[in-house]
């Protein structure tokens, strides 16, 4: 499995073991007083879609967890995706859409791949970073075959696994290669003065 780097995002739930088991308030009476640890709730308003964003958050971080174990070892595809319907402690449409991504992204592998080098030519592909090289392919495939997923969206989130499992330039790096390929797909979506978009 991927591990996230120490640079942990603020938007992330804290570990409810590191909160104090203590009532502040009480502390400051000078006696303090056991108290059960509060559960930190998600803040779904400042979010777009609410519960559907974190659950398509958690379900990107599954993926990318299946793709970098496919890419990376010789483990059978189907065995790692299996894995992730066993889980129990993952919701099913969590793992309906892990699913899709990560096989959407092994069906059309063949055409993101070299995107993926067109846009970043002085990185060959098999040089790219195994988190920021699954990293692109996971957004690509977004960006090209999953139009009810907004092109930001799919950039920002990306970028966000970037830096949580990648490295120190990763993020920069993915944000630069997906920018490239958005503005590709952007100008070949806009029309042309005789009406038709371009190809």
């Amino acid at each position: 499995m991927i591990q996230s780097d120490s640079n942990h995002d603020p938007d992330e739930p804290t570990n409810e073991s590191a909160l104090p088991d203590t009532d502040r308030s009480a502390e400051a009476d000078g006696q303090a007083t056991p108290r059960r640890p509060r559960r930190r709730r998600h803040r779904a308003g400042g979010k777009p879609g609410g519960g559907a964003y974190l659950a398509r958050s958690q379900a990107r971080v599954l993926a990318l967890q299946a793709l970098f174990e496919i890419d990376v070892t010789d483990h059978d595809a189907e065995d790692v995706l299996g894995r992730i319907t066993e889980d129990e402690s993952v919701p099913p449409p969590v793992a309906n859409y892990a699913l899709s991504l990560a096989r959407g992204v092994g069906e059309h592998q063949g055409e993101i791949d070299p995107r993926i080098a067109a846009a970043a030519p002085a990185f060959p592909l098999p040089q790219v970073a195994n988190v920021d090289r699954n990293v692109l392919r996971l957004a690509i495939y977004e960006l090209v075959y999953q139009p009810d997923v907004p092109l930001k969206a799919a950039i920002n989130e990306a970028v966000e696994l970037a830096k949580r499992f990648g490295g120190p330039s990763s993020g920069r790096f993915v944000n630069g290669v997906l920018g490239t390929i958005a503005g590709q797909l952007e100008r070949s979506a806009t029309p042309s003065p005789d009406g038709d978009s371009d190809s």
